[in-house]
């Protein structure tokens, strides 16, 4: 399927580039049909079913002169403009790929097709990284997994579901959408989230897709399990991701439990420490009995790796319901970055692929 784009602006040299990008990156996505004059491209256009009509904001536009079910936005000349006259705005001067995006975000808003119709990706693993104590390197062991599974050649995406996220310390890339944008387009429930969902992934240079954290934290306190299901079913249904790595805070709440009862892995991180250990048994022993209660799998799942781990004050935890995977030392007077290029190579993480 190609998107039918209409591109209207005053600059034919303009029009002539992002076409020539266009065709030599996503010739296969957008067929594009470009105009130097707004009634030209509305004449021209009658007879052709245009998905989006794209305008420069210079021209006055006629909106119901505009093909039914169009998506709309105006061409703008800085990133600064958000919203013109109540309609969505995309940037001229941008790379291809982020005007790419836009383009499908505003196609998604009008696009009638649902992601039922893509079968279901069987070999894609949703591996969840938890922990009971503060302070461990949970985020990062996440994060190093998600770069170690890259390393390897796998498509591997990273979704930080904690309320106060630091995605951005382990991953960078440009673009415009947020976390927040996810969540209301999951709750609205009026926009295609399958074909939103590669306008808001963002790829780090070292091959690790993301989802770049929201604008503000309140936002992940109403992100509830069936909307992140409902995330993690889109994201499955695509169909080319490997891993879906999750980074999550650890709760003993029915929402929680649900979701533990479809990840496929549950890794624990602690240290070792007494009172860790004293914690990751509490937790054993809670979800045991959760299991028990609620017909639900979640102890098999379970898998332990120790961070910070040291040899004078840690201890292994001794428990024969839960795997453990391996350990990392304290990365001392390192940047956060650094300790997860470090910990990124450390061959224990492939045991959980």
């Amino acid at each position: 399927m190609r998107i039918r784009l209409a591109l209207v602006d005053k600059d034919p040299n303009y029009l002539s580039r992002i076409a020539k990008a266009f065709n030599a990156k996503y010739s296969d996505k957008i067929q594009m049909y470009t105009f130097t004059d707004y009634d030209n491209a509305i004449a021209e256009t009658s007879s052709i079913r245009i998905d989006v009509f794209v305008v420069n904001s210079s021209f006055d536009v006629d909106f119901s002169a505009l093909p039914k079910k169009c998506g709309f936005a105006y061409l703008v000349d800085s990133n600064g403009i958000a919203t013109l006259n109540g309609q969505k705005t995309i940037c001229k001067f941008q790379r291809i790929d982020l005007v790419y995006r836009q383009i499908l975000n505003v196609y998604s808003e009008n696009s009638e097709i649902v992601s039922k119709a893509i079968n279901e990706n069987k070999h894609c693993k949703v591996i969840a990284f938890t922990a009971v104590s503060g302070g461990i390197g949970n985020s990062s062991m996440a994060a190093a997994c998600a770069l170690r599974f890259a390393s390897k050649g796998k498509k591997v995406i990273y979704i930080n579901l904690e309320k106060f996220s630091a995605t951005e310390i382990f991953f960078d890339a440009e673009g415009q959408f947020s976390m927040s944008d996810i969540i209301f387009a999951l709750k609205s429930k009026k926009s295609n989230v399958y074909m939103k969902l590669e306008s808001f992934v963002r790829l780090d240079s070292r091959g690790v897709y993301f989802l770049p954290k929201p604008k503000i934290a309140l936002d992940m306190v109403e992100f509830k399990s069936d909307e992140i299901l409902s995330l993690i079913s889109e994201i499955t249904n695509v169909g080319d991701y490997d891993y879906i790595i999750i980074d999550t805070e650890f709760k003993l709440s029915d929402e929680f439990m649900e979701l533990c009862d479809e990840f496929d892995s549950i890794v624990f991180i602690g240290d070792g420490s007494e009172v860790s250990n004293s914690k990751m048994q509490s937790v054993v022993n809670s979800l045991l009995v959760l299991e028990k209660n609620n017909d639900i799998t979640i102890v098999p799942k379970i898998s332990l790796i120790y961070n910070k781990f040291s040899n004078k004050t840690s201890r292994y935890f001794d428990n024969p319901n839960i795997q453990n995977i391996g350990g990392a030392p304290r990365y001392d007077n390192a940047t956060t970055r650094q300790v997860v290029e470090q910990l990124s190579r450390m061959g224990m993480l492939d045991r959980l692929s």
